[in-house]
This record gives C-alpha cells, structure tokens and sequence, in this order.
C-alpha cells in the first residue's frame, strides 16, 4: 500500500522501509511504538510542547468517553460515509474520536494529524486502523492533491494548504460551533454572550450544503470541568467562576454545531 506522505524537509514522498518513512535525499522518519510518526521538523514547532498539553487531552477524552458528543460523531461519520473517499485526511484530529469512528464505516485510508503528540500517541495506540502522524496543519506532510475528503473539527482553516491538499471535486467538512454553543458556561463569564455565525466559504471552494444540530444535555460539576478544560476559553475562568459553577452542581448546557460541507472548486 502507497502512502500519502511527503516529507516535510523537501516535500519529496516519503516511502515506507520496515518501521520508517524515507524520502530520495534520505530523510528519515521513524514509526513511535504506539504507531504513528513524528513529521514535525524542530523548525516548524512554535514551542517546546506545541499543541494541547497532557492535561488537555485527557479532559477531552474523558468528556468525550461519556457520549456527550456521540451525536456530533454520528453524523461526520454518516455524512462522510456517503462521500465515499478513498482517502481522508483529519486537519487536527486529536485523540482520533472522530477519525476512528469515520474510519469504520469507510474502505478508505484514513489520516488523523495533530500538532498535540500526546493527542496523536492516544489516537494511535487505540486506533491502529487509522495512519495518525504528529505535524502542523499549516504545513501538513501529505502529497498535493491527495485527498477526497478534508475533515476539519474545531481546527484552524489554513486555505492554501486545504486548496493543496484537495484532489480535484474533493469534499471539505467542517465542523464549527453553533450559535448558542455552551451559552450556559459563557454566561459565567461574559457579560455579553455573542451567537456564533457560520464559517466563511474558503478560497477555493463552494458551499455544498450545510446542517446545525444541537442537543441540550444536563452535565454534572466534573463533565464541566472537563468540557470547559478541552475549549479555548479555559483561561478566562477565574476561581469564582469555578466556586459558582460547583455551588450549583448540575447544568444543563446547550451542544451546537454547524456541519458544512465545501467542494473544491475545478480549474
């Protein structure tokens, strides 16, 4: 089987050898125990430990394992399996929730890349039927033109790199945050709780179709802890925001997501 890699030193294709990718000018990636591969060059990272920390990761996961989110998985995998690829690609993949469930109802190569190596190591050692790879979405290590299906879950859009990776007619999923979603937490510490609105049609694409789905679950004080750890405005609650928020104990919180679907535009 032929894999879609590059490398990210020259972008030449990166073939497997045993437990290694190697390119022409011989650079040399090894496979980690757990299965996936580092291909994140020391001068492409931002920090030390980029992407989500240890701590990060396991509130997401243990938040997800609860089902919270199963209906969000649901439908990426129903929706993704009618496209029928032959290869997916997931642009921030994390711990493979969403990549592994995907993968499973597809005859496909699936791909799952994360900047996180603590995300990517957990997704790979529980999901060995997915290829997950530590490296930046910016710059992701695959070949161009080399998906039919992009899958973007709470991740950054980087617009020439999804143009890039797209194989002509290939399908972008996105999916993003509805208008009214976790409302109930944001309260706590905005004054003003702004909706969300749609994503952008990136350059390149054409909005295919779009779907919002919401669920309203009732959530106990250590599912909040958890969903609030794994969102990016963690850091803006302060102790009385969680003093107030273990006061009441059970709440009820709005899930909303945005599920568009984008087709690459021909030339």
């Amino acid at each position: 089987m032929s894999l879609q890699y590059q490398c990210p030193l020259c972008n030449n294709e990166l073939i497997k050898h045993g437990s290694s990718l190697r390119c022409d000018n011989n650079h040399t990636f090894d496979f980690a125990k757990e299965g996936y591969v580092n291909l994140l060059p020391v001068q492409h990272k931002n920090s030390k430990q980029p992407g989500d920390s240890l701590e990060m990761v396991q509130a997401r996961r243990a938040f997800l394992e609860r089902g919270f989110y199963a209906f969000l998985q649901h439908a990426l995998s129903d929706l993704i399996s009618d496209l029928k690829p032959d290869v997916l690609v997931d642009l921030g993949c994390g711990e493979g929730f969403y990549t592994h469930a995907i993968a499973d109802k597809i005859e496909a190569q699936v791909y799952g890349v994360d900047i996180s190596k603590s995300a990517v190591k957990y997704a790979a050692k529980r999901y060995p039927q997915c290829h997950f790879s530590v490296a930046s979405i910016s710059q992701a290590p695959f070949k161009a033109a080399s998906a039919d299906v992009l899958l973007s879950v709470f991740a950054p859009i980087f617009e020439q790199e999804l143009v890039r990776l797209a194989a002509p007619n290939a399908s972008l999923v996105v999916a993003s945050p509805g208008p009214w979603h976790l409302k109930e937490l944001k309260d706590y510490i905005y004054s003003d709780v702004a909706q969300h609105t749609e994503i952008n049609t990136p350059t390149g694409f054409i909005k295919a179709a779009q779907q919002l789905i919401t669920e309203h679950v009732k959530l106990n004080f250590a599912d909040i802890k958890n969903l609030i750890m794994m969102t990016p405005f963690a850091w803006k609650f302060r102790p009385e925001h969680w003093n107030a928020l273990e006061q009441k104990g059970e709440h009820t919180v709005t899930l909303s997501f945005y599920i568009t679907q984008f087709t690459k535009i021909a030339l």
